[in-house]
């Protein structure tokens, strides 16, 4: 089937507005199937999707879907901050404070127009962390072919999990990043064993300065993210968890290697039911789209 009134955003540009990651929006239709929803990222070009649901959740929400080629997520940050950059556009408001139902969660949202594009938050709400096993964390940092001198030498992988639970592993610094050339099929397969999204490689940010990260995420169909905001968010939440501070804020630097610099801000507070996230970024409507709302 066609999709009319496809909107192509750059999620999460950086402070320029340059670069970011492409990601299409349109309205739902009921008479899709998920095949038909997978099909639209490769039609406009983009790794990941977002479905606007009409209506709201008896909670306040509104329902958005996330699809790449071959995948429906249970959440999307990226995402979430082109879908609502979106919904902004469809208003003529300045700000738009909303919820969204993603995933069988709602959470708050923001949007905001700012002169270098509109600038979104979303809630990413509980982050659980744990440690990986052994076999788990050989598996994967064999799978991203890391050398004896790549890992950081004080920080440990650790398993994050929004929703999605995902791998995070430091490595020593940002040329080590760079170095990062994984073996796509063996990743595949340990992620998929170990049921993981993917792989967050980062360089944890050293005081003024931002990290920077690559995701990995070959077993969804995205062999590596040019920005992957919850997983900022989950950084941040370990962060918090191995400082025993009460609150962080990070900024993470990402898509350099794809040649779409992105930047994606995140922060984590320590409450009484454990670690919850806020997330950020700045997203440029690249396309037009009908104004109905």
């Amino acid at each position: 089937m066609s999709w009319p009134d496809v909107t192509v955003v750059d999620a999460c540009v950086r402070r320029d507005g340059r670069g970011g990651s492409p990601t299409a929006v349109t309205d739902d239709d009921p008479a899709a199937t998920d095949p038909d929803r997978r099909a639209v990222a490769a039609a406009a070009g983009t790794s990941h999707a977002a479905f606007l649901g009409p209506g709201r959740t008896p909670d306040g929400g509104r329902p958005v879907r996330f699809f790449t080629a071959t995948a429906e997520l249970s959440g999307c940050g990226h995402g979430t901050v082109a879908a609502q950059a979106v919904r902004l556009t469809r208003t003529a408001l300045d700000e738009l404070n909303d919820r969204q139902h993603t995933g069988g969660r709602t959470f708050d949202t923001v949007a905001i127009r700012r002169p270098a594009g509109i600038e979104v938050w979303f809630d990413q709400g509980l982050v659980a962390l744990r440690h990986p096993a052994p076999d788990e964390r050989a598996a994967i940092v064999a799978a991203l072919g890391l050398t004896a001198d790549d890992p950081h030498p004080t920080d440990a992988p650790r398993i994050a999990a929004p929703g999605a639970p995902r791998m995070l592993v430091p490595v020593h610094d940002r040329s080590a990043l760079l170095r990062v050339h994984p073996h796509l099929g063996r990743l595949t397969a340990a992620c998929r064993r170990y049921g993981l999204l993917g792989c967050f490689v980062y360089a944890p940010p050293v005081g003024d300065r931002p990290g920077a990260a690559r995701m990995f995420a070959p077993a969804i169909g995205v062999d590596e993210d040019v920005a992957n905001a919850n997983s900022t968010g989950c950084l941040a939440a370990h962060l918090l968890d191995t400082t025993g501070a009460q609150t962080v804020a990070i900024e993470v630097g990402q898509g350099d290697t794809l040649g779409r610099p992105a930047r994606v801000l995140a922060s984590a507070r320590r409450g009484p039911a454990g670690i919850t996230t806020r997330v950020g970024g700045l997203a440029v409507v690249r396309d037009g789209h009908r104004g109905d709302d």
